[in-house]
């Protein structure tokens, strides 16, 4: 549309109402990734579903993650899982402590930093019989590297990040 044709039409409503609505989504979008992370245990804010819908027990048994799926669905602590099977939300179930993500899927390299950093289900690693879920491969990578003495580091600072969480 050209200038004259513009200063024509005069102030333009629709264009106003785009305006508001987009500094309203600016506002929302950011209460919106406060609440992901006010979860003791990381929730997809859209499904509720705990890790991204992922099957925890998958990364144990079948060395990868995996989609869990409805008809196979658990609620623990709150929050809902899934699961490949049958078999695997059993296990969970009676040991939820076991294969469910160290931190509750807060990424432990921020944890240990003192932050509340949503793990990603697709960068994750089995240390110490226990599943880590990273916000970045790069994080992964750093955690391999020494998972000793980061998790040291990050169960340190968990009671401090847990109780953040609770508020």
């Amino acid at each position: 549309m050209t200038v004259q044709r513009q200063e024509k039409k005069g102030w333009r409503p629709g264009i106003a109402l785009i305006g508001v609505l987009a500094g309203f989504c600016a506002v929302g979008h950011d209460f919106a990734a406060r609440a992901t992370t006010t979860e003791r245990v990381v929730v997809n804010r859209f499904s509720g579903l705990a890790i991204e819908g992922f099957d925890p027990v998958a990364y144990f048994v079948d060395g990868q993650p995996a989609r869990g799926l409805e008809q196979f669905e658990a609620a623990q602590a709150g929050v809902v899982w899934r699961f490949c099977n049958e078999g695997n939300r059993a296990s969970f179930l009676a040991h939820p402590e076991i294969y469910g993500p160290r931190f509750g899927g807060y990424d432990p390299i921020e944890v240990a930093r003192g932050v509340a950093y949503p793990g990603n289900p697709r960068f994750w690693l089995i240390a110490g019989e226990r599943l880590y879920l990273f916000g970045r491969e790069a994080n992964r990578d750093a955690f391999a590297a020494d998972p000793e003495r980061l998790r040291r580091a990050a169960d340190a600072h968990w009671p401090e990040v847990e109780q953040k969480l609770a508020q």
